[in-house]
């Protein structure tokens, strides 16, 4: 240790300035953060006991960033191995628990009291008025670290902050955290349907999604290309490449334990190749005879019972409280005269919904049908926003959510005429969200920076937001990857691509404020919390 004089400085209030007068230390190790006497002696006494003092701490680097901290003045909080351990209030924190103290090379401790250097992780019965079940509050003190919140996915997401505050040897500040999300619904959806990815992969983007605070997974796995989970019910469908579904359960139980809700979808009455091809009998054809790729006729009874089938099937299979039901792009409404076009269609619309009855009555028909298949499994359930036809004589249900992706459709309805209307909305804007392989159309790959510096929740469509006064109704967002060109990368070239638009998408949905970060370095957080 090198000796030598220290520093130690004392300030007094003049005539609203601070003068700092400096006292030299005989002894010391060159510390310049603070020294003063503790007994009150001379300064110039050799038996002086100095004690440190610290700066007051700052808020903690991590993605998403934190709500609130409390700064305070301590020496923090860094896991100490063979030393430190994870300790429990409460039994059922012990899987939070076990994957902290193995994720920071701590003891696992179980119910026991805490100690120095300790994490201790409790449930509380407040939950306050802010961020219910999601929130919690952590705080480091006494060179301890208590993680306290009302529910086990509250003190969850504590455990995330505190792992990215010690990652790279970093130490986590002195103080308390209060931290929440503004918004319920923070998801990343992929498409696994059109491109085959394997299970390691989808693990790997569990465990990326926890860590970030995301909270929902979605699994596209029906599509034109290929049906991609294994079926009893109508097992002629299933591709070769597929999960099976112990793999699913295991998939499933991997995100319970990082509190992710996995939400699946099956598209129809479009988007149902897989189907058509093993049944074409139930594929769409035009009044010439000519076939509807992916579009299964929607007045045969034949087409709804083999979508039932899956419906009950796979709604057994996934217990989460969400189901999209799909629902966009049926062919038959984007021509200029479906009526014309599909003669049998305008027929059974008339037939159950009267004269006046119309090809989009029967497309909301169906999709009423679908939702109240599903209904009896208690399902949140979701449609894409070009699902819900404006000016028939049906509408569809009223606890059907909305997940606003485009514009662009035919007939296309601004935001406003479902925030108007009262429907909840999920924001999958594809002007900032989507990432579709191959870039087809007018698609671009979204960047992380785009989404960092200029959306948010409020941006549903193009790049203009809709009115505050729906900031209640947007539930939250959702990044999404398409596959309509499946080879144009590759599952690690997907994943490292989606990276920096998974966390700036998360730190939108988490925090509301304008972020405090430049972008460059939100960049080089991300690398240090890796």
């Amino acid at each position: 240790m090198r000796r030598g004089p220290v520093v130690a400085a004392s300030g007094v209030a003049v005539a609203g300035a601070v003068v700092l007068s400096v006292v030299l230390w005989p002894g010391g190790d060159g510390d310049t953060t603070g020294v003063s006497p503790s007994d009150g002696k001379s300064a110039a006494s050799p038996s002086a006991s100095p004690s440190k003092s610290y700066a007051l701490s700052k808020a903690p680097a991590t993605i998403p960033a934190v709500r609130e901290h409390t700064a305070a003045r301590g020496p923090g909080w860094r896991p100490a191995e063979g030393k430190g351990r994870v300790v429990v209030g409460d039994g059922d924190l012990a899987d939070e628990g076990r994957l902290l103290a193995d994720e920071l090379k701590l003891k696992y401790g179980g119910e026991a009291e805490p100690r120095e250097g300790d994490v201790e992780l409790v449930l509380t019965n407040d939950k306050g008025d802010k961020g219910g079940d999601e929130s919690y509050t952590l705080t480091v003190k006494g060179e301890q670290v208590r993680i306290a919140a009302p529910a086990e996915v509250g003190v969850f997401y504590g455990t995330r902050t505190l792992k990215q505050e010690v990652s790279g040897g970093r130490t986590a500040p002195e103080g308390v955290v209060r931290d929440r999300p503004a918004k319920p619904r923070r998801g990343f959806m992929i498409d696994i349907a059109r491109k085959h990815f394997d299970l390691k992969w989808l693990e790997d983007r569990i465990r990326e999604l926890g860590d970030l605070k995301y909270n929902q997974l979605g699994l596209h796995f029906s599509d034109d290309q290929a049906f991609r989970i294994e079926s009893d019910s109508h097992p002629e469908i299933v591709s070769s490449d597929h999960l099976t579904k112990d793999q699913v359960r295991r998939l499933l139980k991997l995100a319970e334990s990082r509190h992710i809700t996995v939400v699946p979808e099956i598209d129809s009455p479009g988007h149902l190749g897989a189907v058509t091809r093993q049944h074409p009998s139930l594929q769409l054809r035009d009044t010439r005879g000519v076939a509807t790729r992916g579009a299964v006729d929607i007045s045969k009874p034949a087409a709804a019972k083999i979508v039932d089938d899956l419906l009950k099937e796979y709604a057994e299979l996934f217990p989460g409280a969400y189901w999209h039901l799909g629902a966009d792009e049926y062919r038959a409404l984007t021509v200029k005269n479906p009526e014309a076009s599909y003669p049998q269609l305008a027929a059974a619309a008339r037939e159950r919904y009267g004269a006046d009855g119309r090809v989009q009555d029967l497309a909301t028909g169906w999709l009423n049908d679908r939702a109240d298949t599903v209904r009896p499994f208690d399902k949140k359930l979701t449609a894409w926003n070009d699902g819900f036809f404006p000016g028939g004589s049906t509408q569809a249900a009223d606890d059907l959510e909305v997940a606003y992706w485009t514009g662009k459709e035919i007939g296309a309805r601004e935001p406003d005429a479902y925030l108007k209307a009262g429907r909840k909305v999920v924001n999958y804007n594809d002007e900032y969200l989507y990432y579709v392989l191959g870039q087809p159309n007018t698609f671009r790959y979204p960047t992380g920076q785009r989404i960092y510096e200029s959306w948010t929740p409020l941006v549903l469509r193009g790049t203009r937001p809709v009115s505050e006064r729906y900031d209640d109704q947007i539930l939250g967002g959702t990044f999404a990857v398409w596959c309509d060109l499946a080879g144009s990368q590759s599952q690690e070239q997907v994943a490292e691509g989606i990276r920096m638009p998974l966390r700036a998408t998360v730190q939108k949905l988490w925090d509301p404020r304008k972020p405090t970060l430049a972008w460059n370095d939100f960049v080089k957080l991300a690398d240090a919390v890796r």
